[in-house]
């Protein structure tokens, strides 16, 4: 194994977007275009200030709480944050309430678990 890297200590980020489910596309493009080759998407529910909505189903009206969202989750150098950030925000806007959020972390280690390779070999 090779879990003993001199970029041991290089610093990563981790970046999670919730994002409107039709603006999948849209980022991934953007994404694909600033050179980011993976990501995980995940469908997920929730609200914010968008706080949900009503519908009509066979003549009832219910609300709905938790609407459908995609998290994504992009693990990219300290160099590379900032492009994908902007490349996110940019393609996932839509100049509505709801068109979601990004988190960023700090990430101490990536490993590959085919080769052991780590951090940004592995990314």
């Amino acid at each position: 194994m090779i879990l003993n890297n001199t970029n041991a200590r290089q610093t990563m980020k981790m970046i999670n977007a919730i994002i409107k489910p039709f603006k999948l596309d849209v980022v991934r493009e953007a994404l694909e275009e600033i050179g980011i080759t993976g990501i995980t998407v995940t469908e997920v529910k929730g609200f914010g200030r968008q706080k949900g909505h009503s519908e009509l189903y066979r003549g009832a009206e219910y609300v709905v709480d938790f609407l459908p969202k995609l998290k994504l989750e992009i693990a990219v150098t300290n160099e590379m944050s900032d492009k994908v950030i902007e490349s996110i925000m940019t393609s996932a806007n839509n100049n509505k309430v709801g068109d979601g959020k990004i988190f960023v972390y700090d990430l101490e280690k990536v490993i590959r678990i085919r080769t052991g390779e780590l951090n940004d070999d592995a990314l």
